[in-house]
């Protein structure tokens, strides 16, 4: 254990002294909104809750902050009714067999076991140590408030919603963008592949990175328990991933097993695993198809305003493409894709066939552009997903058309083209 993990000793139940870090920790973190995990500078943690209730994570914190105060009593009691209401909580059930252990005996850290018991149960410990140290980190280290991650370039009004999921703490956050700009409403514990992140092969167990997005929403009578109250799949493998060779499917965002709360942080197949509470609320929360999903190692906060000029930019870069479609002119509309260009098995040259026949159908008319949507493709500002709506001047109705755009060294080039 090293030194920030244990930072000091504080008794806490009467001749007991209780050194874990998690409990003590959070008697000094950040503080906490009333809204389903969303931060503002100055509600205090008791406040976080929802139609009147805490939610699990947050009745987990209070009891820790009340052991960093030396509230034991207040925390046991507040232990006991938590593991009554969720009795699969491993985490908190381990949380309060300490508390109750600390009346009798010192406890020297989370789970403070016999040093005999088998190794299973002791990597069991380990994992909810590390679930316990990540949710509490998750609440020191709050994402800078009005700041998005920096892969949401320019969310168009058909993009309801967003999610990003930072692995370095484990944490799931929604958005909801509105006409007041994009805004951190939630945010939840998590748990990816076994073997961590950046899937590359089928079967790696690992949870890819990149930037995705949700494509059904699976009927949970239809699941095994494994993935719990339902299931998200998301468009793994993507354009980009397919030109980089990864391979493999079936990656969701789900739920937890019946018998499970939460899972270890590094416990899934490669999925994206939330507590069935917090996927319950994200099902009835979030659209498919219009829903991105930005997966990152570590995520990086930026304020809304300092991705403007970027978002300009490439807009002007996405019309003067659709100016080229409308002039009819193939040379200059062919200037705007890469050599390498590749969509649904047809390369750059029996692509041009494609867009010629799209310039002999535009006739000169104006190409005009809606809902245009900007995310970078996790943590790679050198690719750009755009996705817009597409109709010809004087047509009752057009498509929704999503490119993949990389930055070389002549300038922004498409990759992939298709309707979504």
């Amino acid at each position: 254990m090293t030194r920030n993990q244990l930072p000091f000793v504080k008794p806490i139940l009467r001749n007991v002294t209780v050194c874990m870090a998690a409990w003590l920790s959070v008697a000094v973190g950040p503080a906490w909104s009333s809204t389903a995990g969303a931060t503002t500078p100055s509600t205090p943690i008791q406040t976080r809750a929802r139609s009147g209730q805490l939610d699990a994570e947050a009745r987990l914190l209070e009891v820790y902050r009340l052991m960093g105060v030396g509230g034991a009593r207040a925390a046991l009691e507040a232990s006991e009714k938590l593991v009554k209401d969720y009795p699969t909580f491993q985490l908190a059930q381990l949380v309060y067999g300490d508390l109750l252990s600390a009346r009798v005996k010192p406890v020297r850290m989370l789970g403070d076991i016999p040093a005999e018991l088998p190794q299973a149960a002791h990597k069991t410990l380990d994992d909810l140590r590390a679930e316990s140290q990540l949710r509490v980190t998750a609440v020191r280290e709050r994402p800078p408030f009005g700041s998005v991650p920096s892969q949401f370039v320019g969310l168009s009004p058909r993009n309801k919603h967003a999610i990003a999921i930072d692995v370095s703490n484990a944490r799931l956050y929604l958005f909801e963008n509105s006409s007041s700009g994009v805004r951190l409403v939630a945010d939840y514990y998590m748990s990816v592949g076994k073997a961590g992140v950046d899937k590359s092969v089928e079967g790696d167990q690992r949870t890819p990175i990149g930037t995705y997005f949700i494509t059904s929403n699976l009927d949970p009578r239809t699941l095994k328990d494994l993935y719990g109250v339902g299931a998200l799949p998301i468009n793994y493998p993507n354009a980009l991933d397919v030109r980089r060779g990864k391979t493999g499917s079936g990656i969701w965002l789900h739920g937890t097993p019946a018998n499970q709360f939460s899972r270890a942080p590094r416990a899934t197949d490669g999925c994206v695993a939330v507590a069935n509470p917090d996927l319950q609320r994200i099902i009835k929360t979030v659209e498919i198809r219009t829903t991105p999903v930005a997966i990152a190692k570590k995520l990086h906060w930026v304020r809304s305003e300092s991705l403007a000029s970027e978002k300009t930019a490439f807009e002007e870069r996405l019309r003067s493409w659709a100016t080229a479609k409308s002039t009819a002119e193939q040379p200059k509309l062919m200037a705007y894709y890469a050599p390498d260009f590749l969509a649904d098995g047809k390369n750059l040259r029996a692509y041009s066939t494609v867009l010629e026949n799209e310039t002999i159908r535009v006739r000169g008319r104006v190409v005009q552009l809606s809902d245009i949507s900007l995310v970078r493709s996790g943590d790679d500002a050198e690719i750009m997903i755009a996705t817009f709506g597409e109709v010809i001047a004087g047509a009752k109705s057009g498509r929704t058309l999503r490119q993949y755009w990389q930055r070389q060294r002549n300038g922004w080039k498409i990759f992939y083209e298709g309707v979504v």
